[in-house]
C-alpha cells in the first residue's frame, strides 16, 4: 500500500453528528480534499439517497456504499466522512483497520435537533426520532469499534469540534 493514498481522517458517527460540516471545516483547517461517500454514491447513482432507497432499495444502497467505501480509502489523501450507516458491514469495518477513524459522538436531543424531520433521510422518514434512537442504539458498538478517537459533538459549535480532532491528528 505504500504510495497510494490514505486519508487524514475518517469521520463516523450517527446522523446529524456533523461529519459532513466538521469534515468540510476539518478538510480546509487542513488544507486538504474533503470527501463524503454519500456524495459519491449519489453522484455515480445520478440521483438522491432517497430515491435509491425507494427505486432500489436499502440492500443495493449498501452495496454501492461498500464500492464507494473501497474506492474513497483508495483515492482520498483528505478527509473522509462515510455515511451513517457504513459501519454496519463488516467488510466496510475491516477496510477501516489501520485508519485513523474519529467517532463523532452525538446524544439523541442533540441528532434530533440537527436532522430535524428526517428530510432526504431515507430511514428517518417515519417518526424519525424513535427510529434515530433505533439506529443509535444499534450502531454505538459499531463506531466505538472502528474509532481510533472519540469526539463529543453535543452542544459544540463546529469550530471547536475541528480545533479538537486537528490537535488528535498532530499526536
Amino acid at each position: 500500500m505504500t504510495g497510494s493514498p490514505r486519508p487524514l481522517c475518517v469521520l463516523v458517527g450517527a446522523p446529524g453528528s456533523g461529519k459532513t460540516t466538521v469534515g468540510q471545516g476539518l478538510a480546509a483547517a487542513l488544507g486538504v480534499e474533503f470527501r463524503d461517500t454519500d456524495a459519491d454514491i449519489e453522484r455515480l447513482a445520478g440521483k438522491p439517497i432517497s430515491e435509491i432507497f425507494v427505486d432500489e432499495g436499502e440492500e443495493h444502497f449498501r452495496t454501492l456504499e461498500r464500492a464507494a467505501l473501497a474506492a474513497a480509502l483508495a483515492s482520498c489523501s483528505g478527509v473522509l466522512a462515510l455515511g451513517g450507516g457504513a459501519v454496519l458491514a463488516e467488510e466496510n469495518r475491516a477496510a477501516l483497520v489501520g485508519h485513523r477513524v474519529v467517532h463523532l459522538h452525538v446524544e439523541l436531543p442533540d441528532a434530533v435537533k440537527r436532522v430535524g424531520l428526517g428530510v432526504g433521510r431515507p430511514l428517518l422518514t417515519i417518526n424519525p426520532r424513535a427510529t434515530l434512537k433505533y439506529l443509535m442504539d444499534q450502531r454505538r458498538p459499531l463506531y466505538a469499534e472502528v474509532a481510533t478517537a472519540t469526539v463529543i459533538t453535543d452542544g459544540r459549535p463546529p469550530a471547536e469540534i475541528v480545533a479538537e480532532i486537528v490537535t488528535l491528528l498532530k499526536q
